[in-house]
């Protein structure tokens, strides 16, 4: 998957901190701020740290990733979202440093081959091996784990994300762990005692936080745990032929089951913050139990609502009922994804083509507000967290819905077809000067033909209704060569409102329109539109649609 590299900043204290009151001014805001992320933020610095620097230095953000799979919408939601908090942290407390690691789960033993990969069956003869010792199907890394970890690297460097990467492979067998993992076997009992009784009883007569990597296969293995020495570092455990094997639990030749595994690496790491997906609030809370145990502080948590389908089902990757992140990027900008994360986090949300139109043209709602907001106003404004206090400024904003409709009664896929009606409309405007404009040109025509061109439907003017085109002709052919946008919306609803008998009210007015007008059921704001188009030519689609002729054409 390729993405277009994007401007979500890196973390930094933004375009207003710049001299000293005027970056006090900016933090007092920020106390102040009712955005989620300065209130993750404020709740990390006041009720965790105290306000004061961690032993270690920095504070430590997590965001963690499955390697058996890509990289997929999930994920630059958390990275997205976890990177807004730290952001606003950073805001808030200068002086502490801030880092954020991306932690792969490769250690992970491989349960079922992936549908969407090659050489399925070399893969299928390594089963149960962690990620990082099953070779690359694809032929172009060292195993499978590292060919999916530089997916994930080039997923989130494609969009400027500022992040550290971990592997457990390597905290495991480099030694980083093993004095976390040494905790765990002293408190044997007590992690086991925390996951037990969320264990059906055949699972519960065997279950070990300790999963012995096999010396024979190399598989990591689901066996009981026979003795525990904390003192050698080891532990005895039952193979599959019945022996008894003894190994370290350090070093990589035992890594931990799912549930102590996320509480241990919060406690070896020392992290501060990871959100997560409402479908592990158990799985947090018996880590942070975990961890706890083991003596450390669980991290502040934020638990986000997952994503539904447009018939509201859970999006599920094995189902494929999803909206993939290459899918968003081909009919709306990378911004309009990470509004899209920004809005309500702790809300289910509908996450289907349908919602892209509306993202898109919020998020150019949002930037055109944001020069015009001081203090905790801009704070507040989504676009501070997508772009680090710096959104990008320019004069030309079409909205989505415009565009779309500009495409639609043009019958064009021609970028330029549809700058040379942008041109006339704002003078000055061009790819060149509106970049954020261009784009959406061309992410307006992508999602037009995929998903307007398809479903349009015209339909012929009634005799009634082709009297009421009339005298909207009429009009907008008396009124000044200079009306503006609000004019022409005016003399539209008046129109509308001198056709009542035939219409009932301004809303059967406008629907007449579009279906007549553009083949579809709802449409722009008519003023606007007509701007855009031009007046001319509304004037000859007008000619057209009394004249009963084919629209669609």
């Amino acid at each position: 998957m390729t993405a277009p590299s994007v401007s979500l900043p890196h973390p930094g204290p933004g375009a207003d901190a710049g001299d000293d009151a005027a970056a006090e001014a900016l933090r007092a805001a920020a106390r102040d701020s009712t955005a989620w992320p300065f209130q993750e933020a404020r709740a990390l610095l006041d009720d965790r740290l105290k306000g004061a620097v961690p032993d270690k230095g920095y504070v430590l953000f997590e965001t963690g990733y499955g390697p058996s799979g890509l990289p997929h919408i999930g994920t630059f939601g958390e990275v997205v979202r976890t990177t807004m908090v730290r952001r606003a942290f950073q805001l808030l407390a200068p002086h502490i440093p801030t880092r954020l690691f991306a932690f792969s789960d490769d250690m992970d033993g491989l349960r079922k081959v992936p549908d969407n990969i090659p050489n399925r069956e070399m893969v299928a003869e390594h089963l149960g091996k962690p990620l990082t010792r099953i070779p690359d199907p694809f032929g172009t890394h060292e195993s499978f784990g590292h060919h999916n970890n530089a997916r994930l690297r080039s997923f989130l460097d494609s969009f400027g994300f500022e992040y550290e990467f971990q592997s457990a492979t390597e905290c495991y067998t480099s030694g980083r762990f093993d004095t976390a993992l040494l905790a765990v076997l002293r408190h044997y009992d007590a992690v086991r005692n925390v996951v037990l009784p969320t264990l059906g009883d055949e699972r519960r007569a065997t279950y070990s936080p300790f999963l012995p990597v096999c010396r024979k296969t190399g598989q990591v293995l689901q066996v009981p745990v026979l003795e525990t020495d904390p003192d050698a570092g080891t532990l005895v455990y039952e193979d599959a032929d019945g022996t008894k094997v003894e190994t370290p639990v350090t070093g990589g030749r035992c890594k931990l089951q799912w549930k102590a595994d996320w509480g241990t690496r919060w406690y070896a790491l020392g992290v501060d913050y990871e959100m997560s997906g409402k479908d592990l609030i158990d799985s947090v809370r018996l880590s942070s139990r975990i961890c706890t145990v083991l003596g450390g502080t669980p991290p502040v948590n934020l638990t986000y609502e997952l994503f539904l389908d447009d018939k509201g089902q859970k999006i599920s990757k094995s189902k494929g009922n999803g909206l993939a992140v290459e899918d968003w990027l081909k009919y709306a900008n990378a911004e309009s994804l990470a509004l899209f994360m920004f809005q309500k986090p702790r809300a289910a949300k509908k996450l289907h083509f349908d919602v892209i139109p509306r993202n898109v043209d919020d998020y150019l709602t949002f930037l055109g507000k944001f020069p015009e907001q001081q203090g905790k106003d801009r704070l507040n404004n989504p676009v501070w967290h997508i772009h680090d206090g710096q959104p990008p400024q320019e004069v030309a904003h079409l909205s989505f819905g415009i565009l779309l409709n500009l495409a639609s009664v043009c019958h064009s896929e021609d970028p330029a077809v549809l700058w040379h009606y942008i041109g006339r409309y704002a003078p000055g405007a061009t790819p060149e000067t509106a970049p954020i404009l261009d784009g959406l040109v061309r992410h307006a025509i992508a999602y037009y033909r995929d998903f307007v061109l398809p479903a349009k439907q015209y339909r012929p003017a009634t005799a009634a209704e082709a009297r009421a085109l009339e005298a909207l002709r009429a009009a907008l052919a008396e009124a000044p060569p200079d009306a503006e946008p609000e004019a022409l919306q005016a003399i539209v609803y008046e129109v509308g409102k001198a056709h009542g008998e035939t219409f009932g009210d301004l809303k059967a007015w406008f629907k007449a329109l579009y279906q007549i007008l553009l083949g579809q059921d709802q449409g722009p704001r008519m003023g606007s539109f007509i701007a855009l188009f031009g007046r001319a030519e509304t004037l000859a689609l007008l000619d057209r649609a009394i004249a009963g002729e084919d629209l669609s054409a």
